[in-house]
């Protein structure tokens, strides 16, 4: 008997789990390419656009439901040779930090934003009518928010805001950035010019004011033309996610692939 020692290089370096997402373009039906060889090595907290950061997760797994047929043959029925079926593929895990975007992922369902209301208006189901939205203005960014003197007012530091276009009646993929609902007929969201603001996912807590701008504690994801107040979110302490793995096809017709896995060896260590 002999005894070999691990070889450093297949030692994992980490066990934590990271996850990262990217949001089909809507317009043109296509999802954006991961390119191992050109975004593999991204650091964490950075990853490339358009991809955003879902943060740590746990008891990720990937579960294989191709099927493999054995074709009988014979008086005895014996297996004569084997075929491969239907490809299937899934993956699950948990989320361990999450929000509105995570909730989305995970359940496949529309959520609302509970956009801030004057007290005196009648209950809705979805929200009754909120306070008038602030314009942003010109040199607004993901993290400073431009509203000109008097606007800020109505914010303070610790709100939520939720920015995006007021909903101009069209159907379809609506939400700027990411598409946060499907409009068949506007009399289905009772032609609420405040509904892709109920909806959106560019969401963002106040950090902090200036006489003319709200600074926000981190970038959200995407920021444009009207702001609304919501609500505190409330937060739960589990969150699982399960996802079909859609297959893609080289752009020569040669290779169908559910699953890409990629290695990238501990730095100074050898890759065999």
């Amino acid at each position: 008997m002999s005894t070999m020692a691990l070889r450093t290089a297949m030692i994992p370096v980490t066990r934590r789990i990271r996850a990262y997402f990217a949001p089909v373009d809507r317009a043109t039906g296509t999802p954006t390419i991961f390119d191992p060889g050109k975004h593999g090595a991204f650091a964490l907290d950075a990853p490339p656009a358009p991809w955003l950061d879902l943060w740590w997760i746990d008891n990720f797994q990937r579960l294989c439901g191709t099927p493999t047929v054995a074709l009988h043959a014979g008086a005895r029925g014996a297996p004569a040779a084997q075929f491969r079926g239907s490809l299937d593929a899934r993956i699950e895990f948990d989320f361990r930090e999450w929000g509105k975007l995570q909730m989305a992922l995970a359940s496949g369902a529309q959520h609302m934003n509970v956009l801030a209301c004057d007290p005196n208006t009648s209950a809705q189901p979805s929200g009754g009518t909120p306070l008038p939205a602030s314009a942003v203005l010109t040199g607004s960014t993901a993290l400073q928010i431009v509203l000109g003197a008097g606007a800020v007012d109505a914010f303070a530091a610790g709100d939520i805001v939720a920015v995006d276009s007021d909903y101009q009646q069209q159907t379809g993929y609506v939400g700027t950035g990411i598409a946060a609902a499907y409009v068949n007929d506007p009399a289905d969201v009772n032609r609420d010019a405040n509904y892709i603001r109920r909806v959106t996912f560019n969401l963002g807590r106040v950090a902090e004011k200036t006489v003319t701008s709200l600074g926000m504690a981190a970038a959200k994801l995407f920021s444009r033309e009207e702001q609304t107040q919501i609500a505190k979110p409330v937060t739960a302490l589990t969150l699982h996610a399960a996802f079909v793995a859609m297959p893609h096809t080289d752009e020569n017709d040669r290779e169908t692939v559910l699953c890409y896995r990629s290695y990238f060896p501990a730095r100074m260590a050898s890759v065999y």
